[in-house]
């Protein structure tokens, strides 16, 4: 993409400034300060710094737009068309414990359509975006997703719960049935990366259960526009509502929709 649109141009700005800060932190992760909201579930104040640089600039950006953030919730605005969702620090595990994969993950939706989506890994300086009709990209170069159709070549990124959460006996009967018949899984711990990687072919397929929408919102785009396909694991209508979601080229992805359907047996 040679020229970015005035609204990519924005967020990928946003998106780098907060991402630049996040990373001048995580250089100093030992002195962090941080709180524990429940198990496993931490917000560090890297998060909430994040946050405002995004909040800010969006609002100065796009005045009346509104805002679904990870820590803010809601924010409604005057412009009731637009809403940014946001989620300043994805991966914040892996943060806290000085590994390079975590991102800043923004996208906004027009009319209830997810429109526009960036995804940052300040650590590998990797800026992922996309605009609906216009394709997926990293930097300047076009994504295209993986085009392997065979599952025993496949390489799948997942998600699984961890403590605190529910779902755990799911989780292994799912991979049970995915495992064995592929060429790997990988758990990363950030969502909004694994579904940028899928866009860029660098997996197969991904899924996962209970994500929230600053989770997912810019990968879906990311994913969509990369030629890939998105689908709710358990047959409903809005992945970005239910968080239970699967992806991958349209083979793949059917193929790894069946293996978690005779999991759910």
């Amino acid at each position: 993409m040679g020229t970015l649109s005035p609204l990519l141009t924005v967020m990928v700005d946003v998106a780098g400034r907060a991402g630049r800060k996040l990373n001048r932190d995580f250089r100093d992760v030992e002195h962090l300060q941080y709180s524990k909201k429940g198990p496993a579930d931490f917000v560090t104040m890297a998060d909430h710094k994040s946050e405002e640089i995004i909040y800010d600039r969006l609002m100065t950006a796009r005045p009346g737009y509104g805002f679904l953030m990870e820590e803010r919730g809601i924010v409604e605005g005057s412009d009731r068309s637009h809403r940014w969702i946001v989620d300043p620090l994805d991966g914040t595990t892996n943060y806290l414990h000085g590994m390079p994969h975590f991102a800043v993950s923004i996208a906004l939706e027009r009319e209830g359509e997810l429109v526009a989506g960036v995804i940052y890994n300040p650590a590998t300086d990797e800026m992922f975006h996309a605009e609906k009709g216009r394709g997926a990209w990293l930097a300047d170069r076009r994504l295209r997703v993986a085009g392997r159709n065979q599952l025993d070549e496949a390489v799948f990124a997942t998600g699984m719960p961890f403590v605190g959460k529910t779902g755990h006996a799911r989780f292994l009967k799912e991979l049970h049935q995915v495992m064995p018949r592929c060429a790997g899984i990988r758990r990363m711990g950030s969502a909004s990366l694994d579904l940028a990687w899928v866009a860029a072919g660098r997996y197969d397929g991904f899924w996962e259960r209970d994500l929230k929408p600053w989770d997912i919102a810019a990968g879906l785009l990311l994913v969509r526009e990369a030629g890939g396909y998105i689908a709710d694991i358990d047959g409903g209508k809005d992945v970005l509502t239910s968080g239970n979601i699967a992806a991958g080229n349209e083979s793949m992805l059917a193929q790894l929709m069946e293996r978690l359907k005779v999991a759910a047996v």
